[in-house]
């Protein structure tokens, strides 16, 4: 009898746990529906408008998302798998992640559906919260905010990394835990603070009730049947088709960097040289790490390639990957994309440049690139116009254009 009580009063208080959290959920007011063109717009056709140098880029990615000619270099036109079942995810004995999903093909219909999906709040447990809550166009999809706030009003713990040509990289989020856009697509949705739906199955009810995904669905997969495999390819398909392309730096490349003045230009030298040493680890024309651990198609090692300890503390209280390790982003519009770090801890580009120049922290993991001749630390005391320079440089990496897109636009809004 002693054990039914006390089986009984536990329960009794697990459902008023329960029930004081539900009381602070706050659920949105009436939800609109989506506006979008009579003609759909041309997100399969952005492979084409690919500067040659990115083409390259995008052809040896993982899931050629793009349709690009078959004698580009490197290129092909078979495509990446879909998400389900074709490409299944593998795990080894450690846990890590060995063959994830590939990104899926890009198409007009389902890059539509994913913008759609993208900034819906219905996508949240209480209809608060959508993607763009945490990514926004304006700042070339990241967060403006150190940390986002999530449904409950919780925030978390990490500043949201901005999502452009991310079909590019293999390693995704700070930690790098998700090894292609489509593994990624549906974890914020799911997550206990950012979106918090945890259940595909009432996603799946609250997307079929409306009077417009059946119809975008079926458009996009010829049926309107609703799946969570469905929501996490249409979502993979419109973040992969958020394509940083037409900056300064992408319009120079065929001029010899002609347009650049003399400022950038130094610090272009300064940014490759061997005195800061930047285009070591953001290098190639996505200014990123060299992150593919499916080297040819075989797992590599069991390392994760693309994150580094870069010294931003002696001991590191967030452990990232491991000990301090972070995913090494892509510089893509970092003058768009601040403030910067996994922890959104430095406001500006002068305060990132101080890091690298003065500040980096004796830890035992430090990256050797980051390590001077004689052991330590590395010091590029810089000067006042180097780091003016250097800076001047990195503002050749925003694509402006991409930012007033209609393509990546809140198709909610009139």
């Amino acid at each position: 009898m002693k054990k039914i009580t006390l089986l009984s009063a536990t329960l009794l208080a697990l459902l008023a746990g329960l029930s004081s959290c539900f009381e602070k959920i706050e659920f949105a007011g009436e939800l609109s529906t989506p506006v979008l063109p009579e003609k759909v717009l041309d997100y399969d056709g952005i492979g084409a408008s690919l500067p040659d140098h990115l083409k390259s880029e995008f052809a040896r990615a993982r899931g050629n998302v793009f349709q690009l000619p078959s004698n580009f270099p490197n290129g092909n036109n078979n495509g990446g798998n879909v998400f389900f079942p074709n490409d299944p995810v593998s795990i080894d004995f450690n846990g890590n992640v060995i063959n994830a999903p590939k990104n899926p093909r890009i198409t007009d219909d389902g890059a539509t559906l994913g913008r759609v999906l993208f900034y819906d709040t219905r996508l949240s447990i209480n209809n608060s919260i959508s993607c763009a809550s945490c990514h926004h166009q304006s700042a070339a999809f990241a967060d403006p905010a150190q940390f986002s706030k999530g449904f409950g009003g919780k925030v978390t713990p990490r500043n949201s990394m901005a999502i452009v040509n991310s079909a590019l990289n293999s390693n995704l989020f700070w930690d790098s835990r998700a090894k292609s856009v489509s593994h990624l697509a549906l974890q914020p949705v799911q997550n206990h603070i950012e979106m918090g739906m945890e259940s595909m199955e009432v996603l799946v009810k609250k997307l079929a009730a409306t009077s417009f995904y059946p119809g975008l669905f079926a458009k996009a997969y010829k049926t309107q049947d609703i799946k969570a495999e469905k929501i996490a390819e249409a979502l993979a398909q419109f973040v992969c088709s958020i394509a940083s392309k037409d900056s300064k730096f992408d319009q120079g490349m065929s001029s010899k960097f002609a347009n650049f003045n003399a400022l950038e230009k130094m610090g272009m030298e300064i940014f490759n040289g061997d005195k800061a040493k930047c285009g070591s680890c953001h290098s190639g024309a996505n200014f990123a790490a060299a992150d593919d651990p499916m080297m040819g198609g075989e797992y590599s090692a069991p390392e994760v390639a693309g994150t580094a300890v870069i010294g931003l503390e002696l001991q590191a209280k967030d452990k990232g990957k491991d000990n301090g390790s972070f995913r090494i982003p892509s510089l893509r519009n970092i003058a768009l994309t601040g403030p910067y770090m996994h922890d959104g801890r430095f406001k500006t580009l002068d305060e990132v440049i101080e890091h690298y120049n003065s500040g980096i922290q004796n830890h035992p993991q430090l990256d050797k690139k980051l390590r001077s001749g004689n052991g330590g630390p590395l010091r590029m005391n810089l000067n006042a116009l180097e780091k003016k320079a250097l800076i001047a440089f990195l503002h050749t990496l925003s694509d402006e254009k991409m930012t007033v897109d209609e393509r990546f636009s809140n198709p909610f809004l009139d």
